[in-house]
């Protein structure tokens, strides 16, 4: 068990986990180098800040985020290993990236070109897909949390961990939790992230791998966050000369303000990615891990765990996680917990005795005759030290031998009838590590055990994976994404273990020629395991008539151009005796015109006025009524009254006229 308060060098954690030297810390947790005693294997150990372990509501987060991202299998993820409490630690026990963060290969090397920009990308955007296909956010993509190990593999680390930290009681309600030079804007306003908010953090690394900074500065984490509300990133070839427009538009839509019109997972923008480096023939590039970086000074403090006067190393502090209050009342991070001292040795020259070594010559003319006891002393030493050298030499080679043979072998156990903790327990026994996977089944109910990969009773390496096979239920037809391209389609029918075909062509008003217009069975549908999938290719929208409107009202010709497809794109009006007002009397193209389905079309309506009848009215009564209709009056009459009673109108009753016309009233008396 650890002591409260210490992660000294040494400290075994959870009676399994040795710790050994720190590598970086932040204001939620501190990273460690540490040994699995069990497995025999070097990890990392994210050790929580204790406020966090006291909270039930921030441990129950936590390891549910755990499980989540431990069942995610992709190169570009950090593996999770375990994770628990000890005392008042939770920790985190992860796969020991040999390498640096991306944020240490940018202070050593500056700005990237495009080709390198996007071999980091890369990986990224593809563990991403693969979390947002399970339903998972990170939400808090930065360098910091983009590992670079010396072969030159990129990963992303510390998934799930913010929203952990959300429910915790420790945080307010009101809270931003995320780090604020990568806040999307809809996390610093309501507080909420989904696939587009990574999305949008992934855009401002690539604005800041071009560019060498970040897109947004500010005296406090606050104003950092809030800039992004009202501002756009601004292009990176705006502060970088030569930075391809591609890659100004990748930037651009990956940090759209409105979440609606950004890439909406990390799969497309992965996609547009790949067309870009298609279309530029950027070379590929392998990423190399920073020099400097904390993990290497950690690991060269373990191999090494003294230092002379003057050559300290300082535990680097790692940007941590911000949590951006309110401006009333100012955040306070939480307290680092204190890194390793190392011994420091001072060492200063020393002066040899007179007498310590007599290097004088033998008296001249005095014979030194030889030590044959000694002599055979040594030949004795030297025949016991060849014999002890070669009796070990053979226990080696024996040992090494059943080693090769089958001592570093065991057999998968036998785990059929237990549930997902009993067969890892099992496993785990056998000295395997353990991982999940799901896979479709016809007949095993969702979420059960199936079997194992490799299957039970195989000799595998001890240490090595062995993945335990959970059922997703009967694979369904997934829905088709707007604008996806058939390469993309077939692909994900394949990873519902669906047998793609072509099912020929098909008119669609949504999808592009040569897009996805429909799957046959229609999505949704529960197949078999292996079933086979049409894929409806679209030759685009079908040809429509354009159908007789004249002479109806606006309203009722919308209406019937919506039934067959059509939109109305404007309307012009125009006099004509043969229309009422507000009825059709044109359209373009016209009637019985041949158009496409979700095409639209301009329609003339007729501004005519209808002459009301008015023998019989008061001239007073008649005025009204024609001013009411914008037409001019004109009246004839004995007495200058308007008491007196129209006999005659001109035109007459019913007759269609242009606004403004004159009409002329004879009255008596």
């Amino acid at each position: 068990m650890m002591s409260v308060g210490s992660a000294s060098a040494g400290s075994l954690l959870d009676r399994r986990y040795r710790i050994d030297a720190p590598i970086a810390r932040g204001g939620m947790s501190t990273v460690y180098r540490a040994l699995d005693t069990r497995l025999d294997r070097p990890v990392a150990v994210k050790i929580m800040d204790p406020k966090f372990a006291d909270d039930p509501q921030f441990v129950a987060r936590f390891e549910f985020e755990a499980r989540a991202v431990a069942r995610l299998t992709n190169p570009g993820l950090v593996a999770v290993y375990d994770h628990g409490r000890d005392g008042e630690y939770a920790f985190l026990v992860m796969e020991l990236v040999e390498g640096g963060t991306l944020r240490e290969l940018l202070r050593e090397r500056g700005p990237m070109p495009p080709h390198a920009a996007a071999a980091v990308l890369r990986p990224v955007l593809d563990a991403l897909g693969t979390a947002h296909r399970a339903g998972l956010v990170h939400r808090d993509i930065k360098p910091e949390n983009i590992l670079i190990s010396d072969s030159g593999d990129v990963k992303i680390a510390d998934f799930g961990l913010v929203r952990a930290v959300a429910a915790s009681n420790a945080t307010s309600s009101s809270v931003i939790l995320g780090t604020a030079a990568y806040l999307s804007p809809e996390q610093v306003t309501v507080g909420s992230a989904n696939a587009g908010s990574d999305v949008f953090g992934v855009g401002v690394v690539l604005f800041e791998l071009l560019t060498g900074r970040a897109p947004f500065t500010g005296d406090t984490s606050l104003s950092i966050a809030y800039q992004r509300i009202d501002n756009d990133v601004p292009r990176p070839s705006s502060l970088i000369a030569g930075v391809p427009p591609e890659f100004d538009d990748l930037v651009r839509r990956a940090t759209v303000r409105d979440p609606a019109g950004r890439y909406q997972n990390a799969d497309e923008m992965a996609r547009a990615l790949r067309g870009v480096c298609a279309r530029l023939e950027l070379p590929p590039y392998r990423v190399p891990a920073p020099k400097k970086s904390a993990e290497h000074r950690s690991a060269a403090a373990l191999g090494a765990p003294t230092t002379f006067a003057g050559q300290r190393h300082d535990l680097p502090d790692a940007p941590a996680t911000e949590v951006v209050s309110a401006p009333a009342s100012e955040a306070h991070s939480p307290r680092p917990a204190a890194g390793l001292q190392h011994t420091r040795v001072h060492t200063a020259p020393t002066s040899r005795g007179e007498h310590d070594i007599d290097d004088s010559p033998p008296a001249r003319g005095q014979y030194q005759f030889p030590d044959f006891a000694a002599d055979r002393q040594r030949s004795r030493r030297a025949i016991v030290i060849w014999l002890t050298i070669v009796a070990l030499l053979a226990v080696l080679v024996g040992v090494g031998g059943w080693w090769m043979g089958s001592g570093r072998y065991t057999s998968v156990p036998l785990v059929e009838g237990l549930d997902l903790t009993g067969a890892t327990s099992e496993l785990e026994s056998a000295g395997l590590t353990v991982a999940t996977r799901g896979t479709y089944s016809d007949t095993a109910p969702a979420d059960s055990l199936i079997g194992t990969d490799p299957t039970s009773g195989s000799r595998i390496t001890k240490g090595s994976t062995v993945f335990l096979l959970t059922s997703l239920g009967r694979p369904t037809v997934p829905d088709i994404a707007p604008n996806i391209a058939i390469g993309d389609m077939q692909q994900l029918l394949r990873d519902r273990t669906f047998d793609p075909t072509d099912g020929g062509e098909a008119f669609s008003t949504t999808a592009p020629v040569g897009g996805v217009a429909a799957l046959d069975p229609a999505p949704g549908t529960a197949l078999s395991v292996g079933d086979t999938v049409k894929i409806l290719r679209s030759k685009g929208a079908p040809p429509v008539d354009v159908p007789d409107i004249e002479n109806m009202t606006e309203s009722d010709a919308t209406a019937a151009l919506a039934t067959v497809g059509i939109s109305v794109s404007g309307t012009d009006v125009e006099f004509d005796k043969r229309v009422d007002g507000g009825h059709v009397v044109s359209s373009d193209p016209k009637v019985g015109a041949s158009v496409t389905a979700g095409s639209s079309i301009r329609l003339t309506v007729s501004n005519a006025i209808t002459v009301p009848s008015l023998l019989g009215r008061s001239v007073g009564s008649a005025r009204d009524v024609l001013q009411t209709l914008e037409l001019d009056v004109k009246v004839r009459q004995v007495v200058d009254t308007d008491g007196s009673l129209v006999i005659t109108q001109n035109p007459s009753p019913g007759t269609r006229v242009a606004p403004g016309s004159s009409v002329s009233l004879v009255s008596l008396p």
